[in-house]
C-alpha cells in the first residue's frame, strides 16, 4: 500500500475535511471520498504505511534489549502513558512523546494518544460489540445526562454495513442486551474456557460465556488475511487481519484518487464565517517547520479523538463562539466518561494437564451484561450494568524461580508447561456527569506554543458500586464453577485506563444542552460533524468502537447527501 498523496500545498481548498486518521477519521475519509468528494485527511503525526512501517511486527522478546522494556530515555518520553502498562520497546514508535504533548491532571486522569497515521486504530484491543436499545435509551429512563437522539434501530443498517466491510468474527446469541453482529466464523473457545461456560451456564441462568466478538478476520476478506494467532497485533498487523485504518479504510479511500493525506498537520482551530452562518475550513501549524496554513472545505469531519477533538474546538474561538466552536449549550468539555476496568477474579483449574492451545490467540471470552436489564435483574445497588472480558490460559513454568538446579532434567523441565488459570475482568458503564470534564490551560503549552487541556475527571458513587458487584460476582462465578483458589481484585484506578474516553461534544435534541444533533452536525454550524468519541451521550459498558464507525458511515452518508441538496 505505497503513494498515498501528502502534497496538500498544491491547493487549498477541498470538498471536505477529515480532521484525524484513527477508527473513526479512516472511515469518514473512506465513505466521503467514495462519494466523490475531494477529501484531505490532515494528520498530527507521521505517515504510517501498511506493513512497510510496521518495523517489529517480527521480532521476538530476545531481540530487544532489557528484554523489550523501556529504557529511561523513554520512560521519560511517555512518563505519563507508561502508566498503563502497554507500553515496550516493540510498540514505543506508536505512541505519542508526552514531554512534547502535556496535560495537567486535575484529578489523575491517564490520556493515551497515538499521534501518526491510523492513530490508536494501530493499537486498540479489537473488541467489537454493537450498542443495544437499552444503551440508547438509559439517559431518558435514568435522568442522568440528556436523551440520544438516536436510537439502535437508526444504527442498526449502518453497523452491518460497516461490519460487512471491516469483518467482525462472533457467534450469535439473540440477546436484547448484545445484539448479533454481522459475523464471521468465530474463533474457537479453548479447553477450559469450554469447561468453564458449561458450569457458569448451568449455575447461572441468564448468564453466558462466549468467545469475544473481535474484528480479526478467521477467513479472507478483500484481499486482507487471515489471523494468525501471533497475538503482535499492537506492532501493526502485515497480514491486515486485523482492522486498522492502515489496512482498510484509507487504502480503500486512497484507491479512490480523490485522498490527500497531510501528515504533521495540527489542527489549531476552525475557521467560522459569521455572514455565512458556517465553517469555512481549519488553520493548521506544522508540526516539523511551525508553518501557519489554512485549509478551505465544504464540509468538516472532527475525527481526533475525543479529547483532542474537543480541545481544537475549545480552541477555535470567535466573536460567534467566544466560549469555543459550536458551544452555545456550555456543555462542550462536560460529560466525559471512561469505562472501569481492572476489577474482577482470577484462579486455577484443575485438571487438563494433557492439553494446551495452538498458537496465541488474540482474543478472549465475554460475559455479556445481565444487571438491569429486566425487572427480574434490577438492582437497587446502582444504574445500568457492566460485562466481563477474560479467558484461560496455561501459565509459563515455575521451575525455574530461584533454584541452583542445572542439567538436562532441569531444562526439560523448564519447558513443561505451569497449571491451567482463568480470570475475569469487569467493565463497567459510567454515568455521564456535568462536573467530569476538560478545560484549556493556557498556561501550560505544548512544544508548538498551543493550549493544552486541563482535565478533571473521577469516578462516582455508581462506579464504585458497580465495581463493588463486579468483584463479588466474579468470585462468585468462579468458586461455584470449581475454579480453585479464586481471588478477587480491585486495581482502584482512575479514569483513562480503560482508553474508552467518551463525551465532550455530545449528541442531543436540544441545542441549550448539546453540541450535536442526530446526525452528528454542529447545531450552530451544520457543516462541521463530529463523529469520534467526543460525540457519545452515554458510554454504555461495551467497547465503543464499532458504534463510532457505525455513526462516521451514517453521517458521512448524510453530509453528501445535504451537500447534494445544497443544505450546507
Amino acid at each position: 500500500m505505497a503513494n498515498f498523496n501528502i502534497d496538500a500545498q498544491k491547493q487549498v481548498t477541498y470538498d471536505a475535511i477529515v480532521i484525524g486518521s484513527g477508527i473513526s477519521g479512516g472511515w469518514a475519509a473512506k465513505e466521503l471520498c467514495e462519494k466523490g468528494l475531494k477529501t484531505l485527511v490532515l494528520e498530527r503525526g507521521r505517515l504510517v504505511e501498511h506493513v512497510k512501517d510496521y518495523p517489529t511486527m517480527n521480532d521476538d522478546p530476545w531481540d530487544y534489549e532489557y528484554r523489550g522494556a523501556l529504557t529511561p530515555e523513554q520512560r521519560e518520553k511517555h512518563y505519563k502513558s507508561i502508566r498503563s502498562g502497554f507500553i515496550g520497546q516493540d510498540t514505543e514508535h506508536f505512541y505519542a512523546n508526552d514531554q512534547e504533548n502535556p496535560y495537567t491532571e486535575i484529578k489523575p486522569f491517564l490520556w493515551i494518544r497515538a499521534h501518526q497515521m491510523g492513530g490508536r486504530s494501530l493499537l486498540w484491543g479489537k473488541q467489537t460489540y454493537r450498542w443495544s436499545e437499552i444503551d440508547f435509551e438509559a439517559n431518558a429512563k435514568d435522568g442522568y445526562g440528556v436523551d440520544w437522539p438516536i436510537r439502535y434501530k437508526d444504527l442498526e443498517p449502518w453497523y452491518t454495513y460497516v461490519e460487512k466491510y471491516a469483518g467482525i468474527s462472533g457467534e450469535p446469541l439473540g440477546l436484547p442486551q448484545l445484539p448479533d453482529s454481522h459475523f464471521l466464523p468465530p474463533m474457537e473457545l479453548n479447553c477450559v474456557e469450554k469447561h468453564v461456560k458449561s458450569r457458569l451456564e448451568k449455575e447461572f441462568p441468564g448468564r453466558h460465556l462466549i468467545i469475544g466478538r473481535a474484528a480479526h478476520l478467521t477467513e479472507p476478506l478483500n484481499g486482507r488475511g487471515k489471523c494468525q494467532y501471533r497475538n503482535r497485533c499492537s506492532r501493526g498487523c502485515p497480514y491486515g487481519a486485523y482492522f486498522s485504518s492502515n489496512a482498510v479504510t484509507l487504502p480503500a479511500a486512497n484507491a479512490t484518487g480523490n485522498l490527500i493525506i497531510r501528515p504533521f498537520s495540527i489542527v489549531q482551530s476552525i475557521i467560522y464565517d459569521d455572514q455565512k452562518g458556517k465553517a469555512t475550513g481549519v488553520r493548521v501549524i506544522d508540526a516539523e517547520t511551525n508553518e501557519a496554513i489554512e485549509y478551505k472545505a465544504r464540509i468538516i469531519f472532527c475525527n481526533a479523538s475525543t479529547l483532542s477533538t474537543t480541545q481544537i474546538l475549545l480552541n477555535s474561538k470567535s466573536d460567534r463562539f467566544p466560549n469555543g466552536f459550536g458551544n452555545d449549550s456550555g456543555e462542550l468539555g462536560h460529560n466525559l466518561m471512561d469505562h472501569t476496568y481492572r476489577i474482577g477474579a482470577l484462579g486455577q483449574v484443575d485438571g487438563f494437564e494433557d492439553k494446551y492451545y495452538k498458537g496465541r490467540r488474540p482474543n478472549g471470552i465475554y460475559i455479556p451484561r445481565y444487571w438491569n436489564i429486566s425487572e427480574e435483574t434490577k438492582s437497587d445497588k446502582f444504574l445500568r450494568g457492566f460485562g466481563y472480558q477474560g479467558g484461560g490460559f496455561r501459565a509459563g513454568s515455575r521451575v525455574a524461580a530461584n533454584k541452583p538446579e542445572f542439567g538436562p532434567d532441569f531444562k526439560d523441565n523448564l519447558l513443561k508447561p505451569g497449571p491451567w488459570e482463568f480470570f475475569i475482568t469487569g467493565f463497567a458503564e459510567c454515568l455521564p456527569y456535568h462536573e467530569n470534564k476538560v478545560s484549556l490551560d493556557t498556561e501550560n503549552l505544548d512544544k508548538w506554543g498551543q493550549p493544552t487541556l486541563a482535565i478533571d475527571c473521577e469516578f462516582k458513587e455508581n462506579e464504585k458500586a458497580l465495581n463493588k458487584q463486579i468483584e463479588e460476582d466474579a468470585v462468585e462465578m468462579l468458586e461455584k464453577v470449581g475454579v480453585k483458589n479464586v481471588v478477587g481484585f480491585n486495581n482502584h484506578h482512575e479514569p483513562g485506563y480503560g482508553i474508552h474516553e467518551m463525551g465532550t461534544a455530545r449528541m442531543g435534541k436540544d441545542p441549550k444542552t448539546s453540541i450535536l444533533n442526530a446526525w452528528n452536525q454542529v447545531h450552530a454550524a451544520q457543516n462541521v460533524f463530529i463523529t469520534d468519541g467526543a460525540c457519545m451521550t452515554s458510554n454504555s459498558c461495551v467497547n465503543p468502537s464499532l458504534t463510532y464507525m457505525a455513526i462516521t458511515a451514517r453521517a458521512a452518508n448524510h453530509a453528501v447527501e445535504e451537500l447534494n441538496k445544497l443544505n450546507i
